[in-house]
């Protein structure tokens, strides 16, 4: 049993789900309209009583998965956490609240999240589809056959920044309407042609306010009933006709989500008419339902991240072999250590594969651009505290350590540097067939003893120790080779 939590810009919502018979069977939800995205000021800091508001959320949904026998808990914040300039502060009081380490994903990786929780719920393996998602903060496009994507983007626009911008005082007119439809159509122009060269044959709607505007268009037989464009500009003019939110009183949404719904109807009509979207189709399915199957494919040992890490091998090129051999090493190198907890592997490993990768822009310097394209670059599964973790990896393989003498501070964050650092010169030396009797340890000092004509057989590894001697001692912590 599985449970997902977003955090989103409108909405904070919980999903408890169980998978059998090949599809996720949700057992239990939870939601809290607490409009995060309303608490940022213009500078994009979240006020207090918004994160005061978010925390008693947390506090609610901490209780509810207390009350279930859980596999696995996955937090993921969206925009409002990705823009907000404070979410520092927030984010520790936020995790202390739900008892959960909370992952602020990209909107790329929203994205990949939510087409998967699409194509589990329709299980058309040979459909080629476009999922459109309008969040609070941002919209996702995304492309695919069956459950594989062709393109995924995110657009910086969403419900709350239409309605604050367009419609502030709840008062509709066609001047302000139509302002907000081609602010949103520009939003899309540019990334149009690509979405029209990969093609499609259904389009669905994945977020909460696209099945308001569906619910609302299908309820009260407006224009052709779906989500048409037709039936859309039939709704833009009833709105238009009423004049202001309040006075929206048709079945279908609720009071307070009326505002939400005319500035997601803005961007709805704007990205279907700048992409050429006819019709869609709204599917209660998305970014939980996505979680939740990532964590049923963790589970299994399918892990995405994997995947990831072989795309960016090819992407730049990089040995694999190499990259096999080094993350080999490292792990050898790594248990010898003795580790205290067991969180550190599989980043160890991520970041031994990847050590190469800066040598796609120089020789010189290749550990700083390999630990700048590590961090920065898409990879898919992966979570930004993730990637700076496995930055700071690749960054420390070689060279003084005071760059990341703060994370030296972390037992076994330090134990995996020193493996890494290892694994990196022996693979180059080719002296990973002779390490079987050499012993490491790390507490307090670095102690290496190695094996017997070591030295002898590979010649170049004693310079390289000579180095290291240097930069342990830099930072504190003395260096011994026997």
């Amino acid at each position: 049993m599985f449970a997902a939590v977003d955090l989103g810009s409108n909405s904070f919502r919980l999903h408890i789900g169980e998978p059998a018979g090949g599809r996720m069977h949700i057992v239990r939800t939870a939601r809290d309209p607490i409009r995060l995205a309303a608490g940022l000021d213009s500078d994009n800091m979240l006020s207090e009583a918004a994160m005061r508001t978010a925390i008693r959320c947390l506090e609610d949904f901490r209780k509810i998965l207390g009350e279930y026998h859980l596999d696995a808990v996955r937090v993921v914040a969206t925009n409002t956490m990705r823009v907000a300039r404070n979410a520092d502060v927030l984010l520790p009081l936020a995790e202390q609240a739900i008892g959960y380490p909370i992952e602020i994903i990209s909107g790329e990786e929203e994205g990949r999240l939510i087409y998967m929780g699409v194509s589990r719920a329709i299980d058309k393996p040979d459909e080629r589809r476009i999922v459109v998602d309008i969040g609070g903060g941002s919209t996702e496009v995304i492309t695919g056959t069956g459950a594989e994507i062709t393109l995924v983007e995110s657009f910086g626009i969403g419900t709350h920044p239409q309605t604050a911008a367009y419609f502030a005082d709840g008062r509709i007119n066609a001047r302000a309407f139509d302002a907000a439809v081609t602010a949103a159509r520009a939003r899309f122009e540019d990334a149009a042609a690509q979405y029209h060269a990969q093609g499609w044959d259904a389009a669905y709607g994945s977020s909460g306010t696209m099945r308001a505007i569906s619910e609302v268009i299908a309820r009260n037989t407006i224009g052709d009933g779906t989500v048409s464009q037709a039936s859309l500009h039939a709704l833009r003019d009833i709105l238009l006709e009423l004049g202001h939110v309040d006075a929206f009183s048709l079945p279908g949404v609720k009071k307070e989500r009326v505002p939400v719904m005319v500035g997601g109807l803005t961007v709805l009509i704007g990205v279907m008419q700048e992409l050429k979207i006819p019709r869609l189709t709204a599917i209660n399915a998305g970014l939980r339902l996505g979680v939740l199957s990532d964590l049923e494919l963790r589970a299994n040992h399918r892990d995405r991240r994997d995947a990831a890490i072989r795309a960016c091998l090819r992407r730049f090129d990089v040995d694999p072999q190499r990259a096999m051999r080094t993350a080999g090493i490292a792990a050898a190198m790594y248990e010898r250590l003795q580790p205290q907890g067991d969180n550190l592997h599989h980043y160890l490993a991520w970041s031994s594969m990847l050590h190469e990768v800066g040598l796609a822009v120089s020789m010189t310097g290749a550990h700083k651009h390999g630990a700048y394209i590590v961090e920065n670059a898409d990879l898919a599964g992966f979570t930004t505290r993730e990637q700076r973790l496995m930055s700071t990896l690749v960054l420390g393989q070689k060279g003084n350590l005071r760059k990341i003498r703060e994370s030296l501070g972390e037992p076994d964050l330090a134990k995996a540097v020193l493996a890494l650092r290892l694994a990196v010169v022996f693979m180059h030396a080719r002296a990973d067939e002779d390490l079987a009797g050499l012993r490491l340890r790390l507490k307090g000092r670095v102690e290496i003893e190695l094996p017997p004509d070591l030295l002898a057989k590979h010649p170049t590894l004693a310079p390289w120790f000579e180095k290291e001697e240097g930069f342990w001692n830099e930072i504190g912590l003395p260096f011994q080779v026997r």
